[in-house]
């Protein structure tokens, strides 16, 4: 089942981008693994539901209704909700309520669900009322900048914030990087290369497991029909 996204930049530190698509048929689709976790808007025949979704660890089937728009707001590794802390939604999801299509309970709260064009204004709420909040460590953590602070201190951190582990985080950005290289047609032992893994095996086995697909699928979907 294939998708046309489109996203656009966030004027907000915090947001990574700001995406949206819709279905019409009913279907599934692979899901691949990821760093970040974001929130889901649907809406399918009148109903509006409001999904918080935190980063997966592993590829897995995803079902997808028919008739629906879908609009999400993905965060920067690093920016979390303390009321959902990120360590507790990986490869899991929240599922906020939401009436009369409008409106949507946060932490005792009422919210107005945001949409494509208000998503900057609904997430500088959020954090003004210190719902969302960014873990500076987690910055110099990846760019080795980290003095005077335990590697106990660092490791308990990272993992409230982002949900995984550093380690983690490398191998699917390097999952990532490969998917990359294997889209714009570079063989598979040259992505094996670029991509640092140790040889062919161990780069088939990082992808069905991180992506869902093995690096041959992979090259065949990006072949012009």
């Amino acid at each position: 089942m294939k998708f046309v996204f489109e996203q656009r930049p966030s004027d907000s530190p915090f947001v990574d981008m700001v995406w949206r698509t819709q279905s019409e048929s009913a279907g599934s689709f692979m899901s691949a693994a990821g760093i970040q976790w974001e929130m889901v808007v649907m809406k399918q025949y009148g109903k509006t539901f409001l999904t918080v979704r935190g980063p997966e660890t592993k590829a897995s089937p995803a079902p997808c209704p028919e008739n629906t728009e879908f609009f999400g707001i993905r965060f920067k590794l690093g920016t979390f909700m303390p009321k959902f802390p990120t360590s507790n939604l990986v490869d899991d999801a929240v599922h906020l309520p939401v009436e009369m299509r409008k409106a949507v309970w946060v932490d005792g709260s009422t919210w107005e669900v945001p949409d494509f064009e208000n998503a900057d204004t609904f997430v500088e709420r959020l954090v003004r009322d210190e719902m969302l909040v960014h873990e500076p460590i987690i910055d110099a953590a990846l760019q080795g900048q980290l003095q005077g602070i335990s590697v106990r201190s660092v490791q308990r951190r990272f993992v409230r914030a982002t949900g995984l582990t550093h380690g983690a985080i490398c191998q699917i950005e390097r999952a990532q990087q490969a998917v990359a290289l294997l889209g714009q047609g570079v063989s598979i032992l040259d992505t094996v290369e670029q991509a640092g893994y140790a040889d062919q095996p161990h780069l088939t086995r990082s992808l069905k497991r991180l992506v869902g697909q093995t690096p041959a699928q992979i090259l065949r979907r990006e072949l012009p029909v």
